[in-house]
């Protein structure tokens, strides 16, 4: 794990580190590749992932939010691509460092826009870990979705999916979930077979 993690919860300490790793494993090259994100690169998808680890990090701190909207992402980095997202996951884990782990109510920047310490830290987790998977397979590398993390992140989902369908999840995937990751990858929408 980085030096950076800091949380109480392992289940975002994880995600944490699979979208770090995946980033550090992107090559120029890829930053303008397609991902199972519809319309968005691959320089897209790090800078909606980055910027909303700083959303739930503004909403927990009060501090500053994203510089950009994370849901119309110009494609533009400003700096390389692990250092815009080293930076967020660390404002991320700094924030969720300060939260009681028994918390009955933090503020997020998911609707209802306050959940139990425990849910939102894996409402994070689930949006760390998902753009991981999208950009691991949008370039070629191994998923960072194990069977663990996706049985701990499933939950997490139906809990809070349903009302942001349509706008930051696509409807749920029929057929076959034949293990843990291929059930959560289909229930955000996401083809578990989808390559670039």
């Amino acid at each position: 794990m980085s030096e950076n993690t800091v949380t109480e919860w392992a289940i975002l300490d994880t995600a944490h580190e699979a979208l770090r790793t995946v980033v550090r494993g992107l090559t120029e090259g890829d930053l303008g590749k397609p991902t199972p994100c519809v319309e968005w690169t691959v320089a897209q998808v790090i800078q909606h992932a980055a910027g909303d680890q700083v959303g739930y990090a503004a909403f927990i701190t009060g501090g500053p939010g994203p510089e950009e909207n994370p849901f119309a992402p110009s494609g533009t980095l400003g700096e390389s691509a692990d250092v815009i997202v080293d930076r967020a996951v660390a404002a991320a884990a700094a924030a969720w460092a300060t939260v009681p782990v028994d918390a009955e109510e933090v503020a997020v920047p998911i609707p209802p826009n306050k959940l139990t310490a425990e849910m939102g830290a894996g409402a994070c987790a689930l949006d760390a870990a998902v753009h991981a998977w999208d950009l691991a397979v949008a370039s070629g590398q191994a998923s960072p979705l194990t069977a663990e993390l996706s049985r701990q992140l499933l939950p997490v989902a139906q809990a809070l999916v349903e009302p942001l369908r349509g706008f930051a999840f696509a409807e749920a995937l029929s057929g076959n979930n034949s293990d843990d990751v291929d059930a959560l990858l289909r229930y955000l929408g996401r083809d578990p077979e989808w390559r670039a």
